[in-house]
């Protein structure tokens, strides 16, 4: 069947190493929607974050942010949101206490407070560039108890590879039914990024209720991720397709894989598995 929805990470995916989106991906994207091919920025980044990407490609996509938490088009439409329920939220952060400073509670919100930390960890050039990045969405509330007022759409714990092994292992431990845990790791970077979200929450399962509301069947959807975040989205669709750079997990499935994203390898997927016919992997 041919491909009518395409699924694409954004970091580690769609931008390089150096968080610039090539030439040759904007320009594919671009030409698959003119097909009339959907393309939708499947990503663990806020809404706010993830619409300068978006602009750059300038091509109508749609937004399932926040690791499937919510789906809004760029016109700032809602179609889907599953937020994270006060008391659960609250359990989380009594079982990340040990890791406070390295805590966030993100909300959807308009702008302002979206999202909230108890500490800002200036010794952490990673996070002081995105505290830099983001600053008129920060907010602060000491304890961090105090910001929940309301429902949030996550709980985000990030820091150096190492402390965020630790955290992701005891919030496994404790999860069941109330939550679920997400986590993407750049290990070259030292950096992690443990999410924490409603439990019917995953990009894969964003992408699977979207593909359902549009009337697609899975052999319709392609995706292409590169982290340990994008492995469901990936099971769900019918051509998954892997980065050349993508985590040792994904290469045990037998997907298609593409160049890394220092080569373009988003541009040479949607060349080969969506402006062509394809045969259903797997």
């Amino acid at each position: 069947m041919a491909v009518k929805l395409i699924a694409l990470d954004i970091d580690g995916t769609l931008l390089d190493s150096r968080w610039t989106l090539p030439e040759a991906n904007r320009a594919a994207i671009a030409e698959a929607t003119k097909r009339g091919i959907e393309v939708a920025l499947v990503t663990g980044r806020r809404y706010d974050f993830a619409m300068p990407i978006a602009t750059q490609i300038g091509a109508p996509l749609t937004m399932i942010v926040s690791n499937g938490a919510l789906i809004r088009t760029q016109d700032g439409k809602t179609h889907l949101r599953h937020l994270l329920p006060r008391e659960t939220a609250l359990r989380v952060l009594e079982i990340t206490k040990p890791w406070r400073d390295s805590t966030a509670v993100i909300f959807d919100r308009p702008q302002a407070n979206q999202v909230i930390l108890e500490v800002f960890a200036t010794d952490d050039p990673i996070r002081s560039a995105y505290y830099a990045r983001n600053k008129e969405f920060l907010g602060q509330a000491v304890p961090l108890e105090n910001c929940l007022t309301e429902d949030p759409l996550q709980v985000m714990v990030s820091g150096k590879v190492e402390p965020m092994r630790e955290a992701e292992a005891v919030l496994r431990s404790a999860q069941g039914e109330d939550f679920k845990v997400a986590a993407t790791v750049y290990e070259s970077r030292d950096f992690s990024m443990i999410d924490v979200l409603h439990p019917h929450c995953s990009k894969g399962a964003a992408l699977a209720e979207w593909a359902s509301l549009r009337g697609l069947a899975r052999e319709e959807v392609m995706a292409i991720g590169d982290n340990h975040n994008d492995l469901e989205m990936l099971s769900f669709a019918g051509v998954p397709v892997v980065m050349g750079n993508c985590v040792a997990e994904l290469r045990n499935f037998g997907w298609h894989e593409t160049a890394s994203n220092d080569h373009n390898g988003v541009a040479a997927a949607i060349e080969l598995f969506a402006l062509r016919e394809v045969a259903r992997c797997g």
